[in-house]
């Protein structure tokens, strides 16, 4: 294995344990992040303190250069509520409106080209098949088509490791603790951005987000399981609703 990699890194509490993983792994690590004109993206707003709160904690010394690259052709293509102001709901394909055809397509090869100028032959993502929106770019099927197609195109072998692609959202919040403790998990739930609405006033024992987003309420119940207790107060969902807060600033 190489000694250094490239973390896909968007910001939220997936990215930010594959982060981690990566820095227990590699001895340098540079992370990439993309502005493809998502709705929500006050998730690039918080990469920064992300990265710098990284950095004090174990390994953190092996974080080097982040980069931030455009990839707003998928807005231009719109029609996913992630980039257009549309619900969030089941379309005509079977597929979540919240898809966004190509991205992590997109992502990987910008990355893997990013990569090749760097050096840099590991790519590290936060896909997962486990828990996920029924989303086909997060298969472990398509990591694997996407590793032969990247090393063929770029003549030499690119390796993708998802360290989360078997794991539920429960065991995600564990890796992260058996990764960082709970200096890792605070970081995770005062700074991440998983919700798809952007939403940073509610406060919850899981982090700041709307609550009803699909994102939301899969975090939610994951750190509920987490955490080893079902006792608090749920929504209609069946998610915890009953403790957020507004933030006041």
């Amino acid at each position: 294995m190489s000694t250094c990699a490239l973390v896909l890194f968007s910001g939220g509490q997936d990215s930010t344990t594959c982060l981690a993983w990566a820095l227990a792994r590699f001895v340098r690590v540079e992370t990439v992040g993309f502005d493809y004109g998502q709705r929500h993206r006050v998730e690039l707003d918080v990469r920064p303190a992300i990265l710098g709160a990284l950095r004090a904690l174990p390994n953190g010394d092996r974080l080097g250069e982040d980069h931030l690259l455009p990839l707003d052709t998928l807005k231009a293509i719109g029609g996913s509520a992630l980039t257009d102001d549309m619900a969030i709901e089941m379309g005509a394909d079977g597929l979540p409106t919240s898809f966004v055809p190509g991205r992590n397509l997109m992502f990987l090869t910008a990355a893997a080209a990013l990569g090749y100028r760097r050096g840099i032959a590991d790519l590290v993502g936060g896909m997962c098949e486990t828990d996920y929106s029924g989303y086909p770019d997060c298969r472990d099927g398509t990591m694997k088509a996407m590793t032969g197609a990247l090393s063929l195109g770029l003549a030499r072998d690119v390796r993708i490791h998802t360290p989360l692609m078997w794991l539920d959202k429960a065991a995600t919040w564990s890796l992260a603790a058996a990764l960082g403790g709970a200096a890792l998990v605070d970081l995770i739930v005062a700074d991440t951005v998983t919700c798809y609405e952007g939403d940073r006033t509610q406060r919850h024992d899981w982090g700041l987000g709307c609550g009803t987003c699909p994102a939301c309420e899969l975090r939610a119940s994951g750190y509920v399981k987490y955490r080893g207790s079902d006792g608090q107060e749920k929504g209609p969902s069946g998610f915890p609703s009953g403790r957020a807060t507004k933030e006041t600033s």
